[in-house]
């Protein structure tokens, strides 16, 4: 899960354009994302921009029910800039791109020892033919 933490600052490099229907309103929104990575549970921190662009329709306007509209000659960014940010947000944050996430054995992060490894597993549900086995169960070879 990764995101923007309450309280944190972001920058807003909006402009404006008066426009026949309403304001426009177009730019991009700074934020710096923490949260924790999909494959190790490391801590994963990227500064990021994000575009925004939203028309504030004028009082009066017929149109769909979600939309923006200019209040008092105020707009109230705060929505667009929340989905913005929102819908851009990845799915599955990484640490790095060639992340090896964790043993699945043990749950060792593979990133601080790629070589980790527990020799050849068997699986338990075989375990019980182990008995059977041995060099020379195939003549011939």
């Amino acid at each position: 899960m990764i995101g923007v933490r309450e309280g944190s600052p972001i920058t807003v490099d909006v402009r404006l354009e008066s426009v026949s229907e309403g304001v426009l309103a177009t730019g991009t929104v700074g934020a710096e994302l923490i949260g924790e990575c999909a494959r190790c549970l490391g801590e994963v921190r990227e500064t990021r921009d994000f575009e925004l662009q939203e028309l504030f329709y004028y009082p009066g306007h017929d149109g769909e029910e979600d939309a923006l509209f200019v209040v008092d000659n105020n707009i109230d960014l705060e929505q667009p800039m929340r989905d913005a940010i929102i819908l851009e947000l990845p799915f599955t944050p990484l640490c790095r791109a060639d992340c090896l996430g964790l043993c699945p054995v043990c749950g060792f992060n593979l990133n601080e020892d790629p070589g980790h490894n527990h020799g050849e597993q068997i699986d338990p549900r075989w375990a019980g033919l182990q008995a059977f086995r041995t060099q020379d169960a195939i003549p011939g070879e």
